[in-house]
């Protein structure tokens, strides 16, 4: 995880969240955005984790994320060639 402070900006958040599930914390930057879908009517978020959460938590788990703004739940799917897990949620955002 890096130092930088968190950034909310128009299109999402950028910076330090924890990670909880079945009990456990784990500590990661990210970098979330999401948008309103009309054809569900939901507002749907996604971003990626640095590979620091890739080492602790596996693919397919559900995890509450939180960072300064707000807390939400999410799942955790593919991992990229950097080592870096995607998360998504819908509803109200974590940021």
């Amino acid at each position: 995880m890096n130092d930088a402070p968190e950034q909310l900006t128009d299109e999402g958040y950028d910076g330090p969240v924890t990670l909880t599930v079945e009990g456990r914390e784990v500590t990661a930057d990210a970098s979330l955005r999401g948008a309103f879908m009309p054809i569900d009517g939901r507002f749907h978020w996604y971003g990626r984790l640095d590979s620091v959460a890739s080492q602790s938590l596996s693919s397919g788990a559900t995890v509450t994320i939180t960072t300064p703004r707000g807390s939400a739940e999410g799942r955790l799917s593919d991992t990229d060639m950097w080592d870096r897990l995607r998360i998504t949620g819908f509803g109200r955002p974590p940021f």
